[in-house]
């Protein structure tokens, strides 16, 4: 599968590499442009190519964002209309400003700014540094750390959960991406690691 991944920090750096080792092609790309991500690409490996943010966008059947919340709109509607779409950011007030949710959870934010769309909020509660170490690709999945995904889309959502799957995680559905509130910052299930079940009796004590 061909991936655009947009944000080459730790959580989108750390995705293309893991994405990049499960067979999957990615164009990587940030705010800076290709000339900044030469070694980046160069620990990836062969699957990897540097690209400009409208490059990966238009290159991947699956296009991941992880970027600073506040920074959304700059995303290239255009280009990811019919895309199955990850967002993995999350909203800091401290950091992004205030943004006025209209009631909305972040996810619908994105949505909104991308129709035709297929988004899915997804890898946004989990440490780099767990990404990049805790994978368990031949484990049983209900032994493995939980990575929690929502969306509106089932099918696109089913493709996001095997990717989950192939990088050696257990996807959690949460729900529609009105639901993905359980996973945005301050919820007890935010960058706690937890195996499927742990994550699933904590999702259902949240009202």
């Amino acid at each position: 599968m061909d991936i655009g991944i947009i944000g080459s920090g730790n959580i989108g750096g750390t995705a293309a590499k893991l994405f990049a080792a499960a067979g999957h092609r990615v164009a990587v790309s940030n705010s800076r442009g290709p000339e900044t991500l030469k070694e980046l690409v160069e620990e990836i490996g062969p699957n990897a190519r540097a690209a400009t943010v409208g490059e990966a966008a238009e290159f991947g059947e699956v296009v991941m964002e992880a970027i600073p919340f506040g920074l959304y709109e700059s995303l290239p509607a255009g280009k990811l209309a019919g895309k199955i779409f990850i967002t993995a950011s999350n909203y800091y007030p401290g950091r992004d400003g205030e943004v006025e949710h209209g009631g909305l959870a972040s996810s619908e934010l994105v949505a909104r700014h991308l129709p035709g769309a297929r988004v899915v909020k997804a890898f946004n509660t989990i440490y780099y540094e767990r990404l990049r170490d805790n994978g368990r690709p031949d484990a049983p999945v209900e032994e493995r750390e939980a990575i929690f995904v929502a969306g509106d889309d089932e099918e696109a959502k089913g493709v996001v959960s095997r990717l989950v799957e192939e990088v050696g995680f257990a996807p959690v559905d949460t729900g529609t991406l009105a639901g993905s509130r359980k996973q945005e910052p301050g919820s007890p299930v935010y960058n706690v690691a937890m195996t499927p079940k742990e994550a699933r009796e904590t999702l259902a004590g949240i009202g």
